[in-house]
């Protein structure tokens, strides 16, 4: 009932009880005018202020020893590490297992807490089917293989044998730095006619000077005139 509505209904009481004649009708009125009264003073009432909601207490920043040192071995399916801790609570361990990470966390061991993470592993895992078992003496972490065969170590180890692409190098200036080194050849051995530039027809340089631009030419010419006088400044930087 709303505030309004208890106000209606006090003064209708109010009214009767000053039409009553006898005790008891009089006693019943004014009872049922301290009910009304008590229900109207609560619904006025003024809303008490929301408390403010207590601040959750920082946590505590954890010092973790890292394990560095532990063993493993494998079968065609999954990756076993054992790691010799002991004192370790199955319930206290804490696991993050993603495609190519592992990060284990051991709290509260003899009063210490330890981890032991690999940032990035040698090849994809099944974070789902992973899991760690506690023993008396060490722990257990099962790592399942996404795809089944040998791992050559636990950690991603870069190719050193693969070519690395400069994406700002140009694809030509390989070819152009060997060109340039056998025309220099051609230009410095002893086969080399040193009367004019299209006297030796038989030369592969000849080909690129006929066949060439008119800055091929130029730089062609330059070279040779360099070479005649005994310069080594780089004549064929034109080239590229």
């Amino acid at each position: 009932m709303s505030a309004e509505e208890l106000r209606l209904e006090l003064d209708e009481l109010r009214q009767l009880e000053g039409l009553a004649k006898r005790p008891r009708i009089q006693s019943l009125l004014a009872n049922e005018i301290r009910n009304v009264e008590a229900k109207l003073a609560k619904a006025t009432a003024p809303a008490p202020e929301p408390q403010a909601a207590a601040s959750a207490p920082a946590r505590p920043v954890l010092n973790y020893v890292t394990l560095g040192s532990f063993s493993w071995d494998q079968d065609n399916e999954k990756i076993r590490i054992y790691v010799f801790l002991e004192g370790v609570e199955q319930e206290k361990v804490e696991t993050s297992f993603k495609p190519m990470s592992v990060d284990i966390k051991f709290h509260d061991v003899k009063g210490k807490n330890y981890r032991c993470a690999i940032p990035k592993l040698n090849k994809e895992i099944v974070p789902e089917k992973c899991k760690v078992v506690v023993k008396p003496t060490k722990v257990v972490v099962t790592l399942w293989k996404a795809s089944k065969g040998n791992w050559l170590d636990l950690y991603f180890k870069e190719d050193k044998f693969k070519p690395s692409m400069d994406k700002e190098k140009d694809p030509m200036s390989g070819i152009m730095d060997l060109m340039k080194v056998n025309v220099f050849s051609w230009l410095t051995s002893s086969s080399f006619c040193d009367h004019s530039v299209t006297c030796c027809m038989h030369s592969p340089v000849q080909n690129m000077y006929e066949e060439g631009d008119e800055d091929m030419k130029r730089t062609i010419a330059k070279a040779w005139s360099d070479s005649r006088s005994g310069k080594t400044t780089d004549s064929l930087s034109g080239l590229r």
